[in-house]
């Protein structure tokens, strides 16, 4: 709580890495509930304009590296709940 937090997602593709490469963090509370998309990136990262993490998420990564890691800022008790990444680099998935 409180200290920023480095979610790290490491991926390899045996297509090249393109724009087409895409990355969408999902956050789903503990309590339960909906899943929701807290970060997307294609090209240049897209962090969640609504919710919870509204100005919270920074990307951290380097896709070229198969980094897809972000960072959450300010992080309270009730964040705490299931962080998925996903990475799709087609044909690759």
């Amino acid at each position: 709580v409180g200290e920023e937090v480095l979610l790290k997602c490491s991926f390899k593709s045996s297509s090249p890495i393109t724009e087409s490469l895409l990355v969408d963090w999902t956050y789903r509370p503990l309590s339960g509930g909906q899943m929701e998309t807290v970060f997307h990136y294609q090209s240049i990262p897209h962090p969640t304009t609504v919710g919870r993490f509204k100005d919270r998420i920074s990307w951290v990564g380097n896709v070229a590296n198969g980094d897809a890691s972000i960072i959450i800022q300010s992080p309270v008790l009730s964040d705490n709940g299931t962080f998925i990444c996903s990475v799709k680099n087609p044909p690759d998935v």
